[in-house]
Formats: C-alpha cells, structure tokens, sequence
C-alpha cells in the first residue's frame, strides 16, 4: 500500500513539475531565427515610416529580427512606393558589387530577417522610371530611424 501511494505521489510531482516547466517557454526563444522578408505585392506589413526594429528586434513583438527594414515613398514623399526594389552597393551611385537586393512590398514597406550588415553600405531605390542613389554610406539597417526624423523619406519614382 505504502509503494502505491509514494508512486502515486511520484507521478503527481512529476506532473506538476512538467506543467511548470511547459508553461516557462521563453516567448523570443529561436524568434532571430524566423525567416521573414519582404516581397513585391504583399501587403502584410504594417507601421509605414516608423522604425521596424522597434519591434522586429530580439525581445520586440514583432515576427522575426529585421537587419534591414524601411518604408519607400513616391518622390512628393507625401505616399508610400509600392513594389519598388531596394539596392545595397559597395560604393555610391550604383558602383562597386551589388551585395543585396530588397523587394519593396505593396504598402511600401521592405525588411529582411537575413544575416545582411548594411553597415557601410550605399542604397538606392529603384522605382518603375528612375533610381535614386543613396550619396553616403548607412551606418545601419533601421533605415526609418533617420529617414523621416532627421533626414529626407527614402523615396523614387
């Protein structure tokens, strides 16, 4: 009688002790590594001209931790450019290697959660007439942390 209720008492700690440690999931765990960019004609984001990394960032809310991220407007900067693409050069005006392409999404948002350091790199946007060159070197990938605040919207046409 004594065996059966110690391993009675046994089984109800262990599941107990399995409800804890089910419960105890860390909500960002593997978060960095979620894949998320995007792409000509989606409309799945949101927040145009605010800084994506506010959440998209390692202990942010939002899906995946963006290394680039920006919104494209029109050259009246007054509307979003959609499906327009995002170019990243070694050198400016379009010289040097071309080291990543972003598409610009439908509501005229891009990001990408892939391992890309901006950092030094020169942008420009591609719309459907013209390009529009970035004359100096990013010092990050959260492109609506400046653009919009203390300088110009990042725009083309």
């Amino acid at each position: 009688m004594k065996v059966k209720i110690m391993k009675k008492g046994w089984l109800i700690v262990l599941g107990v002790v399995g409800i804890i440690i089910g419960s105890c999931d860390d909500k960002n765990e593997g978060k960095c590594d979620e894949v998320n960019n995007s792409f000509h004609g989606s409309t799945e984001s949101h927040n145009m001209g605010n800084s994506c990394m506010n959440c998209h960032a390692n202990g942010g809310p939002g899906e995946g931790c963006f290394n680039v991220a920006g919104t494209a407007y029109d050259s009246l900067q007054t509307s979003t450019l959609a499906n327009a693409t995002i170019h990243l050069y070694t050198a400016p005006g379009g010289g040097g290697v071309l080291k990543h392409t972003l598409q610009v999404d439908a509501k005229g948002n891009f990001y990408s959660t892939e391992n890309i350091s901006a950092s030094g790199l020169y942008a420009a946007v591609v719309g459907p007439t013209t390009t529009k060159y970035m004359s100096s070197p990013l010092s990050s990938g959260n492109c609506n942390s400046c653009h919009g605040n203390s300088t110009d919207r990042i725009w083309g046409h």
